[in-house]
């Protein structure tokens, strides 16, 4: 008999009996109730064709947002959920009003994920300029820094709840905080976060918050949650939208797009509805387990990691500080690229990111005779020399 309840949930995943799976801050592993989900996808499609829309898959993105919306302190219907982050971030950046030639700043920092900032300059209208708060050790930002950043000319501040290279967690209400006190708004990336770390988007006032299922819920590629603050809606004017956002869909008006008042306002086309049934298991699982478990978990393996990368001598790329460590560990240790295709070769699922290293990130389900067993094999092939069978295609 375990002493960690939480390793009752192993059975649920299937890829854990092939694998050491400690790469969830990249894809979490498949609930096996996603099979019979994807099966009441499909008898629903066969059996009921059209009629479906009418038996719940119109209302499925919010259906979804509402079963996410808890974990992350939000109300009932203020969570929809879109594609990927790139669909919702231009959704929401199109929608806002960038015309006020006296907030003509938006603070970004260095370590945001890229496909944010891509996404963010290509909706920037002329004359809006983008302030980055470099980092000073790869790991983290200099929170006085940031705050200072804030200012009156600031319009917006977008940037991760969590950074993905380090697992290092900004401090969201003190950021949303200082942003309302300048007149400013702000939008965080929770891809990081939400799942595995507390998130309360009420009691921290956040004005926008975008993240996905893939990573620590579990839901697979094609689910992007968005909420937003419900009095801000009625000032957001999309651009990129389309008939589901409109108050009367099957009126088929081409002369004139009567957005919804709620959060469908800042809907667009249809969703992709096979998506959204896969989603569903993972979240159930992580809301059973409840987000504090999962929580205090986290911080005794990252902890663990770190114990044993000192041990080893390897560099540790993410914070020491159990406030400020979200549930990753990136370590780095000598010919760490070659070091992580071994690891995979050898069944240890991590992966490598540039200008950081290993990252490792277990999950509610992962045992820590698994985190042992992954310091061990990056010792292992450091003394046998198995990274020098990768040296070539690092270099290619």
């Amino acid at each position: 008999m375990t002493s960690d309840p939480l390793l009752q949930w192993r059975e649920e995943f299937p890829i854990l009996s092939r694998c050491t799976y400690l790469i969830s801050n990249s894809l979490g592993a498949m609930p096996r109730a996603v099979y019979e989900r994807l099966k009441t996808y499909a008898d629903t499609w066969a059996g009921q064709g059209v009629a479906a829309w009418g038996s719940g898959w119109f209302e499925l993105p919010q259906t979804v947002g509402n079963s996410i919306a808890p974990l992350m302190g939000a109300a009932p219907d203020t969570v929809l959920v879109h594609q990927n982050a790139s669909i919702a971030n231009s959704i929401l950046f199109g929608a806002l009003d960038f015309s006020d030639s006296r907030r003509d700043k938006v603070v970004i920092t260095e370590l945001d994920f890229p496909s944010d900032v891509y996404a963010l300059r290509s909706w920037l209208p002329a004359g809006m300029r983008i302030h980055t708060v470099r980092s000073r050790d790869g790991i983290s930002i200099d929170i006085d820094e940031l705050l200072a950043a804030i200012d009156e000319r600031t319009r917006l501040v977008s940037t991760s709840h969590v950074l993905f290279r380090s697992g290092f967690i900004m401090p969201a209400a003190e950021i949303t905080a200082k942003a309302h006190s300048v007149g400013a708004q702000v939008l965080f990336n929770g891809y990081h976060s939400v799942g595995v770390i507390p998130v309360d988007v009420a009691a921290w006032n956040v004005d926008y918050y975008i993240g996905g299922v893939l990573k620590w819920l579990c839901g697979g590629p094609g689910g992007v949650f968005m909420y937003v603050r419900p009095d801000l809606l009625p000032s957001l004017k999309p651009k990129v939208t389309g008939w589901f956002a409109s108050r009367a869909p099957f009126a088929f008006d081409v002369e004139e797009l009567d957005l919804r008042a709620d959060a469908y306002r800042l809907m667009n086309g249809t969703p992709g509805i096979a998506s959204l049934h896969a989603i569903q298991p993972g979240v159930e699982i992580v809301a059973a387990i409840g987000v504090d478990a999962i929580r205090e978990k986290s911080l005794r393996q990252t902890a663990l990691i770190i114990k044993l990368a000192d041990a080893a001598g390897y560099q540790v790329f993410s914070p020491r500080a159990d406030e400020r460590r979200a549930g990753t560990v990136t370590v780095k240790p000598p010919h760490a690229w070659g070091v992580a295709q071994e690891l995979l070769a050898r069944g240890i699922m991590i992966d490598y990111r540039p200008k950081a290293g290993i990252r490792i990130a277990p999950h509610f389900y992962n045992s820590e005779d698994e985190i042992q067993r992954a310091m061990s094999a990056i010792g292992e092939i450091l003394a046998d020399g198995s990274w020098r069978r990768h040296q070539a295609a690092e270099e290619a």
